[in-house]
């Protein structure tokens, strides 16, 4: 049973006891990613997320690091488009050592300036990764075809010249805007006791901000545009990506949009991967996935094959499309796609930190949390019409198309 306990200064702690475990995952989680940034902020919020590792008042990066080797545990974060997290995996024994370290982390970090500088060059090194990626690259650019004149379309990272501009004001004044106790979740899951939450309870209730003076930003929808781009890199394969309008993450119609990705290019059995590369050998990687936000979302499918059959990789994935447009899905497909996914979501329960995760997530971004038969049963009730009507309002809106393709020199 998930538990939510909201802290006099506004902090909520979401938890979730499982006995069995020996384990013990510990999230903090703040309510803003990139798609808040200004544009002189771009990617300001993993920057924090990286620096927030850096030492405290206390602690030494490299005694953070000891300390969770020496615990036999994990720590690591993530940013997001809409969230940042600081998150820690330990046996149960260790649980209120790390939520000391990582409430430290929070509320106590130097954001030294000497290691800013450090940092940059990580990072920068980090965003280069991705243009050595060019997966990565085709799917980076064609989110920003589809939604240029938003940040949900800006890399998560920023560029290497907006890094290289951050100075530690910045990171003060970006902090003290969104990390406040209202926009702060602690999401804890696995095997603990009460004095574990009472720990957390010392530790972050006396945690304050003051508010901000000026208004909270009103961030508008994105809207989606069905824009076209091409790059030409050393590389040896074209990597083709078709991106279409996707839903909201609170949409009623979730479980349908999840279903059609699921059977169209999600799995193994799927459309795209039977046609693409196990009938006609086209390439070797082909799948689809979705993506939702607060305001808006996409459909995404990425392939890449060999530039002399780009234009036919291209052609069959657009006649897979059309094929499910026109014609639905079978009794079958559904079927076995609602099996896949029930089971999918289950196993992917079985560690305490993936419910970290799942109710950490909930609590900020959701704001609700659904039992696993509630799910199920939403799952359960789509039908082979719901999915049909799904496929023609996005699939049939036409798509933003990003394309990698070798040098032609």
């Amino acid at each position: 049973m998930v538990t939510i306990q909201t802290l006099d200064n506004g902090v909520r702690v979401v938890s979730e006891s499982i006995s069995h475990a020996r384990s013990v995952s510990l999230g903090i989680w703040v309510k803003v990613g990139s798609a808040e940034e200004l544009a002189s902020e771009e990617g300001i919020a993993h920057f924090i997320e990286h620096m927030l590792f850096k030492g405290t008042a206390s602690l030494t990066a490299k005694e953070i690091a000891q300390q969770f080797d020496r615990f036999g545990g994990d720590i690591n974060a993530f940013t997001t488009k809409e969230a940042t997290c600081f998150y820690a995996t330990v046996l149960e024994d260790r649980a209120e050592d790390a939520a000391r370290i990582l409430a430290d982390m929070l509320l106590n970090s130097k954001l030294d300036e000497q290691e800013m500088a450090k940092e940059k060059s990580v990072i920068i090194d980090e965003l280069a990764s991705v243009e050595d990626s060019p997966e990565e690259d085709a799917d980076e650019r064609l989110w920003a075809l589809m939604y240029p004149d938003h940040a949900i379309g800006k890399p998560i990272g920023g560029t290497s010249e907006r890094v290289q501009s951050f100075t530690r004001q910045d990171l003060v004044s970006f902090m003290d805007y969104f990390y406040t106790p209202d926009r702060i979740v602690i999401s804890v899951a696995g095997n603990f006791n009460d004095s574990l939450l009472q720990t957390i309870g010392q530790l972050f209730g006396d945690f304050s901000k003051p508010v901000p003076k000026e208004e909270r930003r009103t961030i508008e929808s994105a809207n989606f545009i069905s824009g076209e781009g091409r790059k030409e890199k050393d590389i040896e394969q074209s990597h083709l990506f078709l991106g279409y309008p996707g839903l909201p993450l609170k949409h009623p119609d979730i479980y349908s949009l999840a279903l059609l990705d699921s059977i169209l290019g999600g799995t193994m059995s799927s459309r795209l991967f039977q046609e693409v590369r196990e009938e006609k050998g086209l390439a070797y990687s082909v799948y689809s996935y979705y993506a939702s936000h607060a305001r808006e979302g996409a459909f995404v499918i990425g392939c890449a094959a060999s530039p002399e059959n780009e234009k036919l990789l291209f052609e069959t994935v657009q006649s897979v499309i059309k094929e499910i447009i026109e014609h639905g899905v079978t009794a079958d497909e559904l079927s076995n796609a609602k099996e896949q996914m029930r089971g999918s979501y289950l196993i992917g329960l079985e560690s305490t930190e993936a419910r970290m995760h799942r109710n950490g997530n909930n609590e900020l971004i959701l704001g609700e949390h659904r039992s696993e038969e509630e799910i199920i049963a939403r799952i359960q009730a789509v039908t082979a019409e719901d999915i049909a009507a799904m496929a023609k309002s996005l699939l049939g809106n036409k798509p933003a198309i990003s394309v990698l393709s070798p040098n032609q020199n």
